[in-house]
C-alpha cells in the first residue's frame, strides 16, 4: 500500500470514518473535525507506522502563521520562506495555502502524504 493509502487507513481508524471520506483534497480539520487529540494520535500512528520522525509544528503546519507573520514584518517573500520553512511543500501549494489562509484551517490530506513522503526520502532514512 503506498504512503497515501496508508494514511487514509490511519484516518479513518482514528477519525472513525469512512475511507470514501478521505481524499487528498480532504481538509483535516475543516472536514473531518480533527481535533488536537486526533492529530495527536496521528502523529505517534504516523511515527510508528512509517517509522520517522514526527515535527508536529511542521507536519500539521502549526507555526505557518507565525512563519507568514514574519515574513511580513521583515518583508521577505512569503512563498520562499514558507517552501524553507515546510519543504516538504511545493510552490503550487505554498501558493494555494496562501490563498485560502482566511477560509480557516489549511492543512489537507495531501500535505501529510507529502511530509511523511519527505521524511522516508531523507538520506539517513
Amino acid at each position: 500500500m503506498d504512503v497515501y493509502g496508508q494514511i487514509r487507513e490511519l484516518l479513518t481508524e482514528i477519525m472513525d470514518i469512512e475511507a470514501e471520506e478521505v481524499t487528498p483534497e480532504t481538509y483535516l480539520v475543516r472536514d473531518l473535525g480533527a481535533e488536537s487529540i486526533d492529530l495527536l494520535e496521528l502523529s505517534v500512528a504516523l511515527n510508528s507506522r512509517f517509522k520517522i520522525d514526527i515535527n508536529d509544528d511542521k507536519v500539521f503546519l502549526r507555526t505557518l502563521r507565525v512563519c507568514l507573520g514574519e515574513a511580513r514584518a521583515d518583508g521577505l517573500d512569503t512563498v520562499s520562506l514558507v517552501k524553507g520553512k515546510f519543504p516538504f511543500l511545493g510552490g503550487e501549494r505554498v501558493e494555494e495555502i496562501l490563498q485560502d489562509l482566511n477560509s480557516g484551517p489549511v492543512l489537507k490530506v495531501k500535505d501529510l502524504v507529502d511530509y511523511v513522503s519527505w521524511q522516508l526520502r531523507k538520506p539517513w532514512k
